[in-house]
C-alpha cells in the first residue's frame, strides 16, 4: 500500500524471514515504499505495482474521502487484480502476501492479507457507516486463505481496530512487526538531541505538519532537534539553524541511531510507527493526520492509558507539549517473532 512508508516499513521483517528460510521473494510497490524497499533490499527484484494515488484532505475526514473516491478505489482493485494475474504467471509465484491491498488474491495460489484494522473507525457524524465499513472489509478479507494481524492478542495494541476478529475465520496473530527488530539489543547512546521528529504520510498533510514545525522551531535556539522529511528519492541533509538538523531521509540502521540518540519522538501515530515505538520502548509526542480517523483514535487510546501524550495539529505546540509529555512516560513491549514464524513455516512447508 502506498500511504505512507508504515505499510513497507513493516514487512521489512517478513521480507527478512523469507529470505532467510530460502523462499525466492519479489517484492511489488509504488511511489515511496518502492524507493524505501529497493534500498533495504537491493537484491531483490521488484515490480512496479501501481499504487492508488489518494491524496489526504486539507479540511475533511479521510473516511469521507474514501466514500467519495470509492469509484476510484474499486476501479484500482479490479486493476490490480487482473494485473496480480501477470504476476503469478511472469514469476511464478507460489504465495502472495499483500499489505492492505483488496484486490491481491487469486484462486490459483495462495493469498495472505496483512491488517491491523478490522474495523474502520468513523468520525461521530459518519458513524453509521461504520458497519457497512467493516463487511466490505469483511467481503474481501475473506477472499484470502489467511489475514494476518501484526499485534499480539494479550497486548491489544490495536485497540477496537480488529474488537471483531472472532467473525472471521481466517485470522491470525503474528505479533508486534518493526523494521528495527534486529537493533533492540544494541546499547543505548548518549542523548545528541533533545527531540527527533519524523515526518510521514501522504501529502499534502506531510508538508503542512513539517511547515508547522519549521514556525515553530525559528523561535528557539536551545532545543536540539533533528528533522527526518520522509523523503525517500533524497538522502540531502543540511543545518536549518545551529541547534537544528534537517534531513530528507535516513536508512534504518542510522534512523535507528538518531532515535536511540534523542530523548523524545515527535511522529504520526500511524499503525507502524507505534509498533516501532513500544518495541525500542521510546517517549513519544503524537500529532494524528487530520482526519484520519483510525490516527485519532490511536492517539486517544494510548493517551487515555497514560502511556503517550498527543495532540491536535492544529492546536500543537512545540514547546508546551514537550512540557505535558512529562508526564507520559511510554511504554515498552518484548519483542519476538515466534508467531510470524509459525505462519511462514506453516505455508512455506
Amino acid at each position: 500500500m502506498d500511504w505512507g512508508l508504515g505499510h513497507a516499513t513493516r514487512c521489512v521483517p517478513i521480507i527478512k524471514m523469507l529470505i532467510d528460510k530460502g523462499a525466492n521473494v519479489t517484492i511489488g510497490a509504488d511511489n515511496r515504499p518502492l524507493a524505501f524497499l529497493k534500498e533495504e533490499f537491493p537484491n531483490l527484484p521488484f515490480v512496479k505495482f501501481p499504487g492508488y494515488n489518494i491524496r489526504y484532505p486539507e479540511n475533511r475526514s479521510m473516511v469521507l474521502k474514501m466514500l467519495i473516491s470509492f469509484p476510484k478505489i474499486l476501479k484500482k482493485l479490479r486493476e490490480e487484480h487482473i494485473f496480480l494475474k501477470k504476476i503469478i504467471s511472469d514469476y511464478s509465484i507460489d504465495i502472495v502476501i499483500s499489505d492492505n491491498r483488496f484486490g491481491l488474491w487469486n484462486k490459483k495460489t495462495k493469498c495472505i492479507y496483512i491488517t491491523h484494522q478490522l474495523n474502520i473507525k468513523c468520525p461521530s457524524w459518519l458513524r453509521i457507516f461504520e458497519y457497512v465499513l467493516f463487511k466490505i472489509n469483511k467481503y474481501f478479507i475473506d477472499k484470502y486463505d489467511e489475514c494476518w494481524i501484526p499485534d499480539k492478542e494479550n497486548l491489544n495494541i490495536s485497540g477496537e481496530l480488529t474488537r471483531n476478529y472472532k467473525s472471521f475465520k481466517n485470522i491470525h496473530y503474528i505479533g508486534l512487526l518493526s523494521r528495527f527488530y534486529q537493533n533492540i539489543n544494541t546499547s543505548e547512546s548518549k542523548p545528541k538531541y533533545d527531540v527527533i521528529c519524523i515526518l510521514s504520510g501522504p501529502e499534502p498533510q506531510r508538508t503542512i505538519f513539517e511547515n508547522i514545525i519549521l514556525k515553530q522551531i525559528r523561535k528557539n535556539n536551545i532545543i536540539r532537534i533533528l528533522i527526518v522529511r520522509g523523503l525517500t528519492e533524497s538522502s540531502a541533509s543540511e543545518k536549518l539553524q545551529e541547534n537544528v538538523l534537517f534531513t530528507d531521509h535516513l536508512e534504518t540502521d542510522t534512523l535507528f541511531q538518531a532515535i536511540s540518540e534523542a530523548d523524545i519522538i515527535i511522529c504520526r501515530p500511524g499503525y507502524t510507527s507505534i509498533m516501532d515505538i513500544i518495541t525500542i520502548g521510546k517517549k513519544a509526542i503524537f500529532v494524528p493526520t487530520p482526519g484520519q480517523t483510525e490516527q485519532e483514535y490511536l492517539a486517544e487510546y494510548y493517551k487515555n492509558r497514560g502511556w503517550f501524550y498527543s495532540i491536535n495539529q492544529k492546536k500543537f505546540n512545540l514547546f508546551r507539549s514537550l512540557e505535558k509529555s512529562k508526564f507520559y512516560p511510554g511504554w515498552k513491549a518484548k519483542y519476538d517473532n515466534e508467531d510470524l514464524a509459525d505462519r511462514v513455516n506453516f505455508w512455506l512447508d
